[in-house]
């Protein structure tokens, strides 16, 4: 199925088979996050890719580094926002976050250099984050008196608490080698072999896993996020019903039984 690609003023998109690379086009600025291009990258996340024959989003950053977080002429218009300019420019933080992280097609970030607040933020949205050896990771919102709020909401699902609060409470760079350890990032590759990597792990993914099954388990594991036990299992009983009715259980099941293996899914 085709996928007709918008005209992006601050982001590259190609499309090869089932794969769609993105990246960060804005390199003289650190790939800032500016109205521009979080509405630029809003838009792309909301569509629905899976529909369109798309089972994976890599996203990189052009330049040296991933993006250094909001843009300064925004932060800077900031100053005289009243409550309600805050609200709306909040609510379209949230739109980005959100979109990545309800976006059913696998996601990966190629993260290289300075990995940034809203920028750090936007690479752990992802499904997966695979950084080269130099980058370095910094939710830097209480240097100048923000809170990460959006980004709180959301790390639970990578990371224990005590974590959490250090990297939001602390605010230093962490590097690759901190950020593999601790869960923030998934890969560690020198940085020549960053694109091959993602390439390699998305490809492995979907060889070997259904991308309807994908799909509803990354809703599965947004929606249990926080609710109590119970509440966890009835919807995790729901999901797992749901999902024996669909075609590509069937067809794995089928699979299985004839063959003794899993269907190659890709």
């Amino acid at each position: 199925m085709s996928l007709a690609i918008p005209e992006y003023s601050m982001l590259t998109v190609r499309r090869e088979e089932d794969l769609l690379w993105v990246a960060l086009a804005n390199a003289g600025r650190a790939n800032a996050l500016s109205p521009v291009l979080l509405a630029e990258l809003t838009d792309l996340y909301r569509r629905d890719l899976r529909a369109e024959g798309v089972r994976a989003i890599l996203l990189s950053g052009e330049g040296k580094n991933f993006s250094a977080g909001a843009d300064l002429e925004h932060l800077r218009s900031l100053l005289d926002a009243g409550h309600d300019d805050n609200l709306a420019d909040s609510e379209r933080l949230r739109g980005l976050f959100e979109s990545v992280l309800r976006q059913e097609a696998l996601t990966v970030a190629l993260v290289q250099g300075a990995c940034v607040a809203g920028g750090c933020g936007l690479a752990t949205a992802h499904d997966f984050v695979v950084a080269t050896e130099d980058a370095r990771f910094l939710y830097s919102e209480v240097r100048i008196g923000f809170v990460a709020a959006l980004v709180a909401t959301y790390l639970p699902l990578r990371l224990k608490g005590a974590d959490i609060r250090e990297l939001l409470l602390n605010p230093e760079f962490v590097d690759a080698a901190r950020a593999l350890e601790i869960g923030l990032v998934n890969r560690v590759v020198p940085a020549e072999q960053l694109r091959r990597a993602g390439e390699e792990l998305v490809v492995g993914i979907l060889r070997r896993a259904s991308s309807e099954s994908i799909a509803r388990t990354k809703r599965l594991l947004l929606a249990i996020l926080g609710h109590p036990l119970d509440e966890r299992l009835n919807l995790a009983v729901e999901a797992n019903a749901a999902s024996r009715a669909t075609a590509d259980c069937k067809h794995g099941i089928a699979t299985f039984l004839e063959t003794k293996k899993s269907p190659q899914w890709r």
